[in-house]
Formats: structure tokens, sequence, C-alpha cells
């Protein structure tokens, strides 16, 4: 039977063989996951994956294992992976003699799937079918009779999207880095090896592991030190007849000081100013052997602790809730159990007799006595955190889609913090009220960063719920949120983690129509979704809030997947897909830096806008003002007080477009000097061979626009944006398409712009000399069709094309000039 990667079907295979002189075992299913074949198939590699296989156990006679290579069962060696996750894979136990078997695992879902068949007569087998969804790591099963075991099998499944070895384990390490044991789950069908850690909280799930693993070792040291208990000689003070006292302490010569009456005249006795001396009674010491040490406190303290933490542990799992399922039996009893032999000791005569611990205690009998030592140490074990490292503790951990939907935020945050001043984070917000811990999706976890040269707010935002939506809500995965400069409302992006890919296996429908690994079509189409149905109401009709959509899925092959449809379709649509592992996080890099610096005009040139909307939009954007210059204050509050402006000189072309007039105040006015007031013309009306202009109600601008050493002597034109963004005049004089854009890139890294025009009047100037922002300087050269950026020593040349095509381009240029 020939191995096809292109992922052919094949009939299920004997995978596993194992012959013991009681029964024999076996596993079939397919050698393959055709997604895995086609992983392999695109990363090329010349070594492949080993997979971890061991048995243990009684009477073994022989063992074997598929080979992939020599397609057919040997010996285990250094075995290729056979088992994946989403398979199902069939167990089958025939007994060889007249024994009750019983199929074993910890996870009550595979425990439940292989049960006993009855054939014909009084014979039958043990059937069933294990499957394992998005769970990856080890898995152990046990064959057992009458509780006993008899074997022991563990296989190592693996993951079909992402690689194991370097992708998986680093996924999980970036995971439980940043939130420690949010990787891990309670019992799962797998499980990783673990080691201690020497910080970080348990979760209910790492102290099962610990307390498990460790109990009869800790019920031996408990019985050790009930055998050879830490005692004491202890000083004890009783009343005795004064003939039986003997050399006195401190604290009985105290108490005959005190009580002089107790002395009475002998005739053998204590010589005291001429008479014979003694005491009916006083105070005696002894000393006398007790257990009530501060050690026994403490070991007493620590089963109390360790009864408190099991109590916990049952009432969590007991606990019922909407969501999961009826509570393991098995496991209750071993929990129970455990609580009972502890509950056993501390009514135990020997630990009645022990008093409570109100102290602390730094004693070397804890750490070194025969009993303390293993005790106290095991109790510090169990009360520590896990790493993903090692063999020695069964840890099981979250399936792979919630730990990749996890790392995505998590990831995304991180990339963010390296470039931008994180101000604010709630990621720490998780619910550690269950077995295990997990980001609370009760509350939208958010992190807010800000630009470090233009302060625009940035967030990040967890499963955050999209508000009241006219049809329903909408949550996904992660949401960025970029405020620009100017605009009072935010730029919104979904990034909605899918641990799904299509391999575009060769021959298949995904291979044929875009011939390489992506996103798979119906995730596309829900990103569709989240950016229609995401709308906000502003003062009338609906309007999307969200201006892309992208699917995260686990591909490292960044160079190839740059071709792809699904890459290609962001650049036209802002709808696609970007790969995301551990070792492939450059794409999003770059894109998600590239979202933070585009100019809000490059974000709305992007978008996809409803038919005849970007006219309408070009238009209002254009909306020409007049500045007319009033030198007297009489003239300007007669002007503002009617409402009519005579315009009696002569004007140029194009003024039949005005749609706005401005008052440019000089500085004769007195109480405004430059612009301040404008109002939006309600008529034109012929006057005397001069117009008068009619306006609706006057508006003002947030801030006087100052005229800096400039003056307009008699109109001038601009647009009514420019005129609403504008703090100093020569920033209205802007006229080429070029002038303008690079104000607004330079908007938004200061609100200080300085303009040198080759006039000092706005309406005889003809070009902008220079600009200026902070310490550097920006000299536009429409000759050569370039900008030139100097700073010091420092100087950098920018063709125009770019401000046309990328504005973001040159706005990064900008940021590397300041440094």
């Amino acid at each position: 039977m020939a191995l096809h990667p292109s992922g052919s079907a094949r009939e299920d295979v004997e995978l596993v063989s194992i012959e013991t002189e009681t029964f024999s075992l076996a596993i079939k299913g397919k050698p393959f996951h055709p997604r895995y074949e086609g992983l392999k198939q695109y990363r090329a590699l010349d070594f492949h994956d080993v997979m971890q296989f061991q048995v243990a156990g009684e009477e073994i006679i022989r063992v074997r294992v598929f080979d992939v290579e020599h397609q057919k069962l040997v010996e285990p060696s250094i075995q290729r992976p056979i088992f994946f996750e989403n398979m199902v894979y069939q167990v089958i136990v025939q007994p060889k003699k007249d024994i009750e078997l019983s199929f074993y695992h910890e996870h009550p879902l595979l425990r439940n799937a292989v049960d006993r068949v009855e054939l014909s007569g009084t014979s039958y087998v043990l059937m069933g079918a294990l499957q394992f969804q998005n769970e990856v790591g080890l898995t152990t099963f046990e064959i057992r009779s009458n509780e006993q075991s008899f074997l022991q099998v563990t296989l190592e499944i693996f993951p079909t999207k992402l690689d194991y070895k370097r992708d998986y384990q680093k996924l999980l390490e970036e995971v439980n880095d940043e939130i420690y044991n949010l990787a891990y789950h309670f019992i799962k069908k797998t499980y990783l090896g673990a080691k201690i850690k020497l910080d970080g909280e348990p979760s209910a799930s790492e102290f099962y592991r610990l307390i498990s693993a460790h109990f009869q070792s800790f019920l031996q040291a408990i019985d050790r030190i009930e055998r050879q208990p830490h005692h004491k000689l202890e000083k004890v003070h009783v009343r005795a007849r004064g003939d039986q006292l003997q050399r006195l302490d401190a604290k009985g010569r105290s108490d005959l000081r005190k009580k002089a009456h107790l002395f009475v005249e002998v005739s053998n006795g204590i010589r005291i100013q001429e008479k014979t001396m003694m005491p009916t009674h006083g105070l005696k010491m002894k000393k006398e052997l007790t257990y009530d040490t501060l050690e026994n406190r403490y070991v007493k303290w620590m089963l109390s602790r360790l009864i408190h933490k099991l109590d916990s542990l049952l009432e969590k799992l007991t606990m019922k809730t909407r969501y999961e399922t009826e509570p393991d039996e098995d496991l209750i009893e071993k929990i129970i159990k455990m609580k009972r032999n502890l509950q056993l000791k501390t009514k135990n005569h020997f630990w009645k007799s022990i008093g409570k611990l109100d102290r602390s205690v730094m004693s070397l009998v804890l750490q070194m006595a025969p009993g303390y030592r293993n005790a106290f140490q095991i109790y510090l074990t169990v009360s520590k955190g896990l790493a993903l490292q090692g063999t020695m503790y069964q840890m099981s951990v979250k399936d792979i889609a919630t730990l990749y939907e996890y790392w995505t935020y998590i990831k995304l945050g991180q990339l963010l913090s390296k470039k931008y001043v994180q101000v604010s984070q709630d990621i720490v917000k998780v619910n550690k009220d269950g077995l295990f811990v997990n980001l609370d999706s009760n509350q939208s976890a958010k992190r807010v960063f800000k630009h470090p040269v233009t302060n625009e707010r940035i967030e990040l935002m967890y499963q955050k719920t999209g508000g009241k939506l006219p049809t329903t809500a909408q949550k996904p995965d992660t949401m960025l949120s970029i405020q620009k400069k100017g605009k009072d409302y935010f730029f919104n992006y979904v990034f909605d983690a899918k641990y799904r890919i299509d391999f575009a296996v060769e021959g298949s429908y995904y291979g044929n129509r875009y011939q390489s690994p992506g996103p798979l079509e119906e995730d596309i189409n829900t990103m569709h979704r989240y950016r229609d149905s995401l709308v906000v109401q502003n003062k009338g009709p609906y309007e999307r809030n969200a201006y892309g959509a992208y699917v995260l899925f686990p591909w490292e092959n960044e160079a190839i997947y740059q071709e792809h449809h699904f890459y290609e379709s962001i650049d036209k649509v802002n709808i696609g897909g970007l790969p995301f592992l551990p070792n492939a996080t450059e794409l999003v890099e770059r894109f998600v830096e590239n979202l933070i610096e585009k100019s809000p005009e490059e974000i709305l040139e992007e978008g996809i806008l409803p038919r005849g909307t970007l006219e309408e939009w070009q238009s209002a954007l254009e909306e020409k003002v007049l500045i007319i210059t009033v030198s007297t204050e009489t003239d300007y509050r007669q002007m503002i007080q009617e409402g009519e402006i005579p315009l009696t000189f002569e004007m140029k072309k194009g003024w039949q477009d005005i749609k706005y007039i401005a008052l440019y105040g000089t500085k004769e006015v007195g109480f405004v000097h430059g612009v301040k007031h404008y109002a939006r013309i309600d008529e034109l009306q012929v006057w005397d061979n001069h117009l008068l202009v009619k306006v609706e109600a006057w508006e003002s601008l947030p801030t006087t626009i100052t005229p800096v050493n400039y003056g307009v002597s008699t109109y001038a034109m601009t647009t009514l944006q420019s005129l609403k963004e504008a703090q100093e005049l020569p920033e209205l004089f802007m006229k080429s398409r070029e002038e303008m854009m690079l104000w607004r890139v330079l908007r938004r890294v200061s609100d200080r712009i300085k303009l040198d025009l080759n006039t000092n009047q706005l309406d005889t100037a003809t070009k902008v000399q220079s600009y200026q922002v902070k310490d550097i300087q920006l000299e536009m050269n429409t000759e050569r069709n370039e900008i030139q950026i100097s700073k010091d020593s420092y100087e950098e040349i920018i063709s125009m094309d770019d401000l046309h095509r990328k504005p973001s381009y040159v706005f990064k240029q900008i940021i590397k000039a300041i440094g």
C-alpha cells in the first residue's frame, strides 16, 4: 500500500498490536492525516517528527507499531507520528483467559467510549472508538482487572495545523508567561509533562495533579512522624511542701518573695534574722516530656490546609453550571478518599493532643528530621505552580483552538508594546472561580496604548460585544481600535483567530482555485459579516464603524502567502487573512503598524462606500470658504449682529462656489485678531454693482486662527475642513493638493506647524516655501517632484509620488527624522 501525500482516501490499518499472556490489544485507524501530509509537503522538511510511544505492564509477549516508511507493523523504535487531532481510532481488546477486563482512561468520555461487547457463548471483547478533537499531547489508558492494572499504553497525539515541537510549545510558553496557568485545563483527553515552578499561584487543576502524585508519600511521612515524633522537655511548676523544695529557680524564688506569710518558725530550717524559718509550701520546678511542639503544630496545620484545599476542589467539581457536564464519579471518589485519609489522621489521639499553630515556624526539624522533611517538602510542592516541562506530572492543557485564540490576543498586545507606550491594561482580569484559569469572558479585556509622537490612542480589546446593534450582537475575538488626531471617533479593525486552514491539497477545490494554503472561505465570509454588522447610529442613519476584518490562521510560510488571493483582497476590500504563529509574526506586525501610521484620509480612501457616497464626501470636504478682512471694531460687530456683509472688492474666478464666509479681524478690531467667526451663506444679492452676502447663524471656531506675522490684504479662499483644523493663518493658504496632504500628515505629529510663504499676505502668496514642525524642516520642490526633510546634519529625500500613494510612508519618515 503506497503512501499518498496528497491525502487520498485509504482503508484503516492496524496501528498498534500488543500481545500479552492474558489478552491481545489492537488500535486501528488511518496512519496519516490529509492536512498533516499537506503541511509536511509545503514545509518540505528533510526530517520528520518523532512520536512518543510507551507500553508497560505484566506478561507482555510482543508489541508492534505501524511504520509509515515501510507500511507495516514493526517493533517500536523511532516512530513517525501516526495519531492526530480530530481523528477516530478503534480500540479492540480480546481476552485469552476467563478473566474480567475493563478499559480505564482518566477522561470519562474516553473511559466510557470503550465498553464490553458480548460475543457468542460466554466470550466477549472490549471495543470502542477514541476521538481527540483539538487536543494534542500525550494520552494514557490502562487495561485493568478488578482495579489491578495489567497494561498501560501511552500515545502521542499530534496537531495537524502547526509544528508540534516549535509552534505549539512556543504558543503554550507565551500564553503561560503572560498569564500564569492560563494554558492549563482540569482533565482533558491528553496531557503534557510538567515540572515544579518556583512561583505562581497554582490553580485547582495544578493542585489536583500535584496532590495525586505525592499523596501516598505524604501519608507515609505522617506515619513516620507518628512513630518518631519530635518532642521536648518542658519546664512545669507544681505546688510542693516546704521540706520538698530543693534548689529554686527564678520563678520559685519570686513566688516566695511575694508570699512572706508562708514562712513559719521551725527547729531545722533557714536562718533568717536569728530565726530558723521554713515555707509551708512553694513552687517546685520539674521537666516533663511533651509532643505539643511548634513543629508538630505546623504538621497538624498542613493536614488541615490540605483538607480545606480538597474540600474546595470537591466544591468546584460538583458545582452545577449551565455548560459543564455531570461530574465524574470516579474522580470525585478519588478526592473523597484522599480527604477521608487525612481526616482519619487528624482524629488520631496523637494529633488531638497537639495545639493550634499561632506563629510562624522556622525550624531545622522541618527541614532535616525524618518524616518532617518529606511532609514539609511535599506540602510546599503541592502549593506551587507547574511549568510545562519534564515528565513527572501529567498536566492537561486547554484545547489548541482555545489556546490559539488566547495567544493571538496576547501576542498582538506584545507586538504593540514593542513600539507604542502602554497606558493601561486589563488583561490580568481572569476568572479563577472554576477548576482552571480563563480570560474573563464577562468583562472585555482591554489594553490601551498611545503613539509616542502623536499621542493617538490605540486600544486592543478581547471579545468586545458590539453594543446595541439593529440585528444581533457580535463578539469578535480581538478588536483593534485606533483614534486618529482630529477625529472624535475610532477606526476599528477586527482580528478573528481561527484554528483552521486549508492546505490546498493538489486536486482539491481549494488547491485548484488558490494554489497555496490559506484561511477557509467560510471564515472569510464571517469577516464580511463582522464588518457589515458592526454599526453605530450617528444623528440619523447607521454607519459602519469597522473598517476591516481579518482572519488570523495557523500558517508559517509568510513569503508564499503574500501571493494568496485572500492576502491581496486586504488591499482591495480590507477583508482577508493573515498567517500568525509564534515563528511567523512579521506580516501581522507590519500590517498593524501600517494601520496605526496611516492618516485618517488614507483609511477613508481605502474604505468600501455605498455608491455615490465618495462624490458626496469629496464635495463636502472641498466646500469653499471666503475669508474677508475687517479693519474696524464697528464694522465687525455690525456684520455679526445684522448677518449681512457687503463685498465691495472685485472677486476673482471661482467665487460662485463659495458656501461659507469667515471674518479676519485685523489688529485694529481689538477684541478679535485673526479668524474666529464663520457662517454658512444663505443668499447672495447684487447690491450697487457689488455683492451683498446674507448668512445663517454665526459659529465660533474652537480657537482663534492667529496671524503669526501674516495677514489678508483683501480676501482669501480656503476649505471648510482647513478652516476648522487650522491654528495659524498660513495654514489656510494651501492651494495645491500636495501642500494640503503634507500639512495633514504634519498635523498628526504636532498642532504647532510653522509655514513660510513666499509673501506675508495670503491673498498674494503663490506657494509654501517650507514647513517646520518640532525641530525638522520640510521643503517641497515641484520641479524635481520631491520633498526634502532636514534636521541638523540629517537629510532625507522623498518622492512626491509617495505622498500620493502612501502618505503613511511619508509619516514614518518624518517620525524617523524626529527620532
